[in-house]
């Protein structure tokens, strides 16, 4: 992972002031100004591509403007966290994290020298010099946090969910989701005066979000500019939304519910204004064409075309289309969808004793629940979904599919199978291969491809477009029952809005597992629980699980 830990000294702000930026032939800015105010709480949105990380990067210095000005107040101690995972090796977890407070370290040692040698003696002015050096060393130490290091680095490391008694274990011992967590304890360790986290809840499960959301809302005293494809994430730890879209920075004071609302109010007003404008202009230009070639209106004419010179045309931006889609008819399945009975799951390795994911555990999937499976990462709510969707076998007990029943089935392993040198259009007709050109496309429009984006080859996608792409081959199919694991993983926020539109509409059975709390406080009826390898059913929405559970005094 690349973070960078970038320092100037001073009072916690930030200006980016007529900024250009192009990349190839993309312009992505043209005299955009953006500033980080010390303390502002600030979530950057906007499309894929429009901008958002080379924000970050010019920031940092990582990426120079083509044209403009970036300035910082003295004193600003910037940490950023990027999503690029790099080398992790030769230390612990818990050095790991407390290496990215390196300054700081080395404060500490030049003030113990400090402390050695006024141990030695020396005459009344150089002690004098040294006591006073030392004095503003140990005023910054402890500003720094250099007291407490090792227990802030602890406390976040176990926010996180990397508890004690994995301290000590090698960093590379760790998955590269873990790694993340590691990374992204780091720069929260060291408190920088102005953090910007690149989609900081990417590998968190539900715990350590909340954690994570509760931190930057009540602990963490600098100014925060951030990326999050998770809706409630973004709605409650920001206060200031700044959009980039159409070589354009634009900032509006709240949330992301108040900028969905306003931007919704500042495009009607433009669009009005828009129409005005083009009618007027209408109107002059009719009168120059009607008149152009009479000299007694030459005067008139020659006004008319010098006041359309000057005034300053109203442009549109490119917003994203909000595309629909519609699930072809669902064939009903019978009442009973799946059937199971004191379930055992066992996992056999070789290096390791047999593990036991759940055990005696019993329930009945009934026809147009929609059921989220929720729990701490490692629960084996995965797993439960693989017994599910018959991807493996219990060790014991019985998992009875129920009559006319036609499951479709989504794990981030989906995403493996595709051909890396099919293309978009390919990989949809493949699924449906019944289905006409225009149905194929619609689809592909439905999920974000349009356009040339169809001939695109499988290997060019990115994550979330490859995510996209499984989902549209799933919900093409004339399924009744779903069964979802992490569905919303990869997909931006406009993205995981047109998955839950659809899923909101879906008139069968779902089955899922999200850490996105919007997504299932807007979508499930029922809550299967799985701690401790037992299950506890919840018979109500998301929010009557919360609030069964004590869990919804976490989440401000």
């Amino acid at each position: 992972m690349v973070i960078l830990l970038f320092f100037v000294w001073g009072i916690k702000m930030v200006h980016l002031t007529n900024i250009s930026k192009q990349h190839g032939s993309q312009i992505l800015f043209k005299k955009a100004s953006l500033q980080i105010l010390a303390g502002a709480r600030i979530g950057l949105v906007g499309a894929n591509g429009t901008g958002k990380t080379t924000i970050f990067h010019l920031i940092t210095g990582e990426e120079e403007a083509d044209e403009g000005q970036i300035s910082y107040s003295k004193k600003t101690k910037i940490g950023y966290f990027s999503q690029n995972v790099g080398e992790m090796s030769g230390r612990s977890a818990l050095s790991e994290v407390m290496s990215g407070a390196k300054d700081v370290a080395m404060l500490g040692r030049a003030m113990k020298e400090m402390e050695a040698a006024m141990a030695e003696p020396m005459d009344d002015s150089t002690m004098g010099l040294l006591l006073e050096k030392y004095g503003e060393a140990a005023q910054e130490f402890e500003t720094r946090g250099g007291y407490d290091l090792e227990t802030r680095a602890q406390t976040v490391l176990t926010g996180l969910g990397i508890g004690p008694v994995d301290y000590t274990r090698p960093v590379e011992s760790f998955s590269g989701g873990w790694k993340m967590r590691i990374a992204l304890a780091t720069i929260l360790t060291i408190s920088p005066t102005v953090l910007l986290l690149d989609e900081p809840t990417n590998h968190l499960d539900m715990e350590s979000i909340i954690w994570l959301e509760n931190w930057l809302v009540n602990d963490f005293k600098g100014a925060l500019l951030m990326t999050c494809h998770d809706h409630d994430f973004m709605n409650r730890v920001v206060s200031q939304t700044i959009e980039v879209a159409g070589q354009k920075v634009t900032t509006y004071g709240g949330n992301y519910d108040f900028y969905i609302k306003e931007r919704e109010i500042r495009m009607t007003n433009l669009l009005a204004s828009h129409r005005r404008q083009k009618e007027k202009l209408a109107k002059e230009e009719d009168f120059i064409a009607r008149f152009k070639a009479r000299v007694s209106h030459a005067a008139q004419v020659q006004s008319r075309i010098k006041k359309l010179e000057k005034i300053e045309r109203i442009e549109l931006p490119e917003y994203q289309r909000n595309i629909k889609f519609e699930f072809s008819d669902t064939p009903r399945s019978g009442d009973d969808v799946v059937f199971f009975d004191h379930l055992v799951k066992t996992w056999e390795t070789q290096d390791m004793d047999p593990k036991t994911v759940f055990s005696d555990i019993s329930g009945l999937i009934n026809r147009q629940d929609k059921i989220a499976v929720v729990g701490i990462n490692g629960a084996g709510k995965s797993t439960f979904l693989k017994v599910l969707a018959q991807k493996t076998d219990p060790t014991q007990g019985i998992c009875r599919i129920g009559a006319s029943v036609n499951m479709g089935y989504f794990s981030q392993h989906a995403m493996d199978v595709l051909y890396p040198d099919r293309t978009v259009f390919d990989t949809v007709q493949d699924a449906l291969p019944l289905k006409g050109i225009g149905v194929i496309r619609n689809l592909c429009a439905a999920f974000l491809f349009s356009g040339d984006d169809v001939d695109k080859k499988i290997k060019l996608l990115s994550g979330g477009e490859k995510s996209r792409l499984v989902l549209a081959t799933l919900l093409g199919q004339p399924l009744n029952f779903l069964i979802l694991d992490e569905p919303t993983n990869h997909l931006d926020i406009q993205s995981r809005e047109i998955l839950l539109a659809a899923l909101k509409k879906f008139t069968g059975t779902l089955v899922l597992v999200s850490h996105d709390r919007h997504f299932l406080r807007c979508l499930v009826n029922r809550v299967f629980e799985i701690d401790q390898g037992k299950m506890t059913p919840y018979e109500g929405d998301y929010e009557y699980y919360l609030s069964k559970t004590g869990r919804d005094h976490r989440a401000i």
